[in-house]
């Protein structure tokens, strides 16, 4: 069994998928990583967690990644996978989720990249919230965004400052 990640990564490596991170050149938006416990801790370990980054860093541009603190086989769960996002104890879900939210603002972070739907439902609540700021966004869709291949419709996590960033209209620019 293989993670999508390790593809994502080993095809930037051999030059199949050609991820540019110009669009953020100029912005110089940061990102940070939440390492998913299911993908990370509890299967691939740190080799995924050094696969996910090459990928992030690809589409983002190196400069613009802050790491986590712990981070990789050691970062903190979100609070929200093994089926806590849907038990019915949200305020002790929350509560716990107060380590991810004080980790993330530490790193002075715009966006946190999810890998993995629970941590970005789990992540998004959070940031509401606590009233944090910070956008949690899927990996895909900045991938999505660096390949020029990102639809206006399907911008939906990204904050003000990326909702046009590589936009094409195909109605508008024939």
């Amino acid at each position: 069994m293989k993670s999508i990640y390790e593809y994502y990564a080993k095809w930037i490596r051999e030059g199949r998928l050609k991820p540019n991170s110009d669009w953020n050149k100029d912005l110089k938006i940061k990102f940070t990583l939440q390492d998913p416990c299911q993908i990370v801790r509890k299967s691939f370990g740190d080799t995924i967690a050094e696969d996910l980054r090459y990928a992030v860093k690809a589409v983002v541009g190196e400069e613009n990644f802050i790491d986590m603190y712990p981070n990789k086989s050691n970062n903190y769960c979100c609070g929200g996978g093994g089926g806590f996002l849907q038990s019915g104890f949200k305020k002790e879900r929350l509560e716990y989720g107060k380590i991810k939210d004080r980790q993330i603002k530490k790193t002075g972070a715009s966006y946190v990249i999810a890998a993995c739907h629970n941590c970005h439902a789990q992540i998004h609540e959070l940031s509401d919230v606590y009233e944090s700021h910070y956008q949690v966004v899927h990996f895909w869709s900045l991938l999505a965004l660096s390949l020029g291949i990102l639809g206006p419709n399907e911008r939906a996590y990204l904050g003000d400052d990326l909702k046009d960033v590589w936009v094409f209209h195909p109605e508008t620019e024939m």
